[in-house]
């Protein structure tokens, strides 16, 4: 099976990386992007001497898309990270797909079905620097089977609805190092091979101020003492002298199918400088019943360069339930698309 699924992701990942070239005559009907990020994250200070850790990594992300027609595409994605946790090198790195399925566009509506993220908070994609979504991405809908649609309501935004399951097929492992496949046996909230899970958002813009505002459902799973219900809401606006504000807060009650009540808020601030350079700071907290108060402060800088290469660097320290951490973190981003 590991054989088989590593020619697959294999196969699948140069048909995102060569099918422009291959089909010049379609260019028109696959349209693909990504990035490749080579990173380094080290907590170098710490109250938990355990905590100290160096990380480099390296991720690799691409993404494709195929018109079969106006109405009718298959689109894909692949990752390339790290399987296990933090390290002293590059390795265990495992590919899989993140994203594949089909997807119909009816007029306002788009439906898609298979595997893909719902829609529920944006703070990984909204906030500036190193650091800006990093607790935020403990909430995201990653890697769900199932469907959704998002309707266009033109000047009222878009309404994005999902019902889904956690992954459970053998997209669910990776190729190279294999992370194993999932099954339900393993519990957690939504990870229960069942279309019993369920995601609403509704997302707007007016001028240049964003909001979206956001409802979450996923039943309990093997061993799991809860159902998880979660509400998100988020606020951003671009103001004329060079600053973007982008604000999120979401609260859960049975998160992660524990008996947990969870609160995160990210507040994020950035600055840009002429055309290429972004300054940054943000500020985050997180309140889990079974594990006390996080909070964190961190402040960045980014720059762009023409060749979509974009290099950062942050500083940021957080207070975990009284243990303080001191983290650096540096990063060199590759955009790709074509």
């Amino acid at each position: 099976m590991k054989k088989t699924l590593t020619m697959a992701l294999a196969s699948s990942a140069s048909i995102l990386l060569y099918a422009n070239a291959g089909y010049t005559q379609e260019s028109s009907r696959f349209t693909w992007d990504g990035e490749i990020e080579l990173g380094y994250e080290s907590v170098y200070d710490s109250d938990a001497a355990a905590n100290e850790v160096n990380d480099p990594y390296l991720f690799i992300e691409l993404n494709g898309e195929f018109a079969v027609s106006d109405s009718v595409s298959f689109f894909g994605g692949l990752t390339l990270e790290e399987m296990t946790g933090p390290s002293n090198g590059v390795r265990d790195l495992g590919m899989y797909f993140h994203e594949l399925g089909m997807r119909f566009n009816a007029g306002a509506a788009t439906f898609s079905i298979g595997k893909f993220h719902p829609q529920f908070g944006a703070a990984w994609d909204e906030t500036a620097g190193f650091f800006g979504g990093t607790i935020a991405e403990d909430y995201e809908l990653v890697e769900k089977i199932g469907g959704a649609v998002d309707y266009d309501m033109g000047q009222n935004g878009v309404l994005s609805f999902a019902l889904f399951y956690a992954d459970d097929t053998v997209l669910s492992e990776s190729a190279f190092h294999n992370r194993g496949r999932n099954t339900t046996a393993a519990g957690g909230a939504g990870n229960t091979g069942q279309l019993d899970n369920a995601s609403l958002q509704w997302a707007n813009e007016y001028g240049d101020t964003r909001v979206l505002a956001g409802l979450r459902y996923q039943s309990a799973g093997i061993g799991n003492v809860s159902d998880e219900t979660g509400a998100v809401v988020g606020l951003g606006h671009s103001f004329g002298s060079g600053f973007d504000f982008y604000g999120e807060v979401a609260a859960f009650d049975g998160y992660e199918g524990t008996s947990d009540d969870a609160t995160y808020v990210t507040m994020n601030l950035a600055y840009t400088l002429g055309q290429a350079t972004t300054l940054s700071g943000t500020y985050v907290h997180r309140d889990l019943d079974s594990r006390g108060v996080l909070e964190g402060v961190s402040v960045g800088v980014e720059y762009e360069f023409q060749n979509n290469m974009t290099i950062g660097a942050a500083l940021a320290t957080n207070d975990d339930n009284g243990v303080r951490d001191n983290i650096f973190g540096v990063n060199l981003v590759l955009g790709l698309g074509g």
